[in-house]
């Protein structure tokens, strides 16, 4: 694989050609409200499991309301961005996917601590912080600068 290093980081060629990056910052937006429809669409399977279970253990169950979309969401994350296809649904519809800018793939551990840094980051620092991405090279977010990744059209 032919790769340099910039900024203390290895870059390959393929991070270098500009058209990679062309609309991502829409196409990551997009991407991220229809994964967001796509979990709460997962989410009501499992709440009506544990409303029952709520019922058989007298209300007991119903503490696992409190976890139930977080849980959800970190599953969706696990199995779809850690996959081989490093891109979630919405990720896959909008022809965006995950990277590492070293090259190896993103496992299912990556891929959640990148949605956990990303809430994290809201949390924190409000949805501003999503401005890096008018700064920074390549689109990255703040949570992209941290762990090492980038987001390409899978496209190109």
């Amino acid at each position: 694989m032919n790769a340099r290093v910039l900024d203390g980081e290895i870059i390959t060629t393929r991070f270098e050609d500009t058209r990679a990056y062309r609309g991502v910052r829409t196409r990551r937006i997009l991407a991220f409200i229809l994964d967001c429809f796509i979990v709460a669409l997962l989410t009501i399977p499992f709440a009506i499991l544990v409303f029952f279970l709520g019922l058989l253990t007298l209300g007991l169950g119903w503490t696992l309301f409190s976890v139930l979309l977080p849980s959800v969401a970190i599953l969706y994350i696990w199995n779809t961005l850690g996959s081989t296809d490093q891109a979630t649904t919405g990720m896959k519809i909008m022809g965006i996917r995950l990277e590492r800018l070293d090259g190896s793939r993103i496992d299912g551990l990556t891929a959640v601590v990148h949605s956990v840094l990303f809430w994290a980051a809201n949390v924190i620092l409000t949805p501003l912080v999503l401005l890096v991405t008018l700064f920074s090279d390549r689109k990255r977010t703040l949570h992209d600068l941290l762990l090492g990744t980038v987001v390409t059209r899978s496209d190109i």
